[in-house]
């Protein structure tokens, strides 16, 4: 876990910076080695929460250790249902608290998120079945105007990825936070839709899941380069580019190396979950 902003910016927590599946190989750990899940660290009663990843399990233990008792309200909002976005879920301490309220905001109709998110829990998968989780919990789908969550604007995009996907635009006391994982750039330009998305942000989360190297051999599958992710801030006027959604299979020294190549195409670039994270 990490408090991932630079003075000025809009702050989110990432407890989870890894794609695919959780790493805890001490040579993996640098940039978190968990799975997808951040939190938006801003001064109102409604927790917001992206993604469901092994992430969210370490963040449910310390919202519970600052709860105190005190009734909790959660909105979760789901970019998409790929396992490593949401296998954290039956994990997470608060699902197990009646006096805790999860809303859940979904791509998808009610039916096929409760689907879905039942299935994780279902009869040989676990002990207890998501609907008997003692918390209380409430299902949108996400809607295509603008909502908001407590004083949150929020918009969202759907992005290319197998199943479809969705980013997510939060703003905030004139601060703007884009995430974008999970999508695969053009094969010549930037993706101009999602750069009119992502215009004039404070910080851009974007998908790092390969090298651009890597990429050739991954084409289709859905995600995107560090290459890509600088050419896309820099068409969207971003202020701060950081890399998220890291390969399993790259260690720390790698992502090092990927972290300064990017930086000299971007300057302002830094990644979603390191440690020691600029404040």
């Amino acid at each position: 876990m990490s408090k991932n902003t630079t003075k000025g910016e809009f702050p989110f927590i990432s407890w989870g910076s890894r794609g695919t599946a959780p790493v805890s190989d001490p040579k993996k750990t640098k940039y978190c080695g968990n799975t997808m899940c951040s939190s938006l660290h801003i001064p109102q009663k409604e927790r917001i929460v992206i993604d469901a990843g092994t992430g969210i399990i370490e963040m449910g233990r310390q919202f519970e250790n600052k709860k105190k008792g005190k009734p909790y309200d959660i909105h979760l909002l789901l970019t998409h249902f790929h396992l490593d976005h949401i296998m954290g879920l039956p994990f997470f301490p608060l699902l197990y608290s009646p006096d805790t309220t999860i809303t859940f905001y979904s791509p998808l109709p009610l039916k096929k998120t409760k689907k879905y998110l039942s299935g994780l829990m279902a009869e040989k998968y676990f002990p207890l079945d998501f609907q008997d989780t003692p918390s209380q919990k409430i299902i949108h789908k996400v809607p295509p105007q603008t909502f908001r969550i407590g004083r949150v604007e929020i918009d969202s995009f759907p992005l290319h990825h197998p199943q479809g996907c969705l980013a997510y635009r939060f703003k905030f006391e004139g601060k703007t936070l884009v995430f974008s994982t999970d999508t695969e750039h053009p094969e010549k330009g930037v993706d101009k839709e999602l750069a009119a998305f992502c215009r004039d942000a404070d910080i851009l989360v974007y998908d790092a899941t390969f090298t651009p190297e890597d990429y050739l051999d991954k084409k289709g599958w859905g995600h995107s380069t560090w290459l890509a992710g600088t050419e896309l801030a820099a068409e969207a006027g971003v202020k701060s580019l950081f890399l998220s959604h890291f390969n399993p299979d790259y260690d720390d020294r790698k992502i090092d190396g990927i972290i300064l190549s990017a930086r000299e195409k971007f300057t302002r670039t830094f990644a979603a979950g390191k440690k020691d994270q600029i404040k």
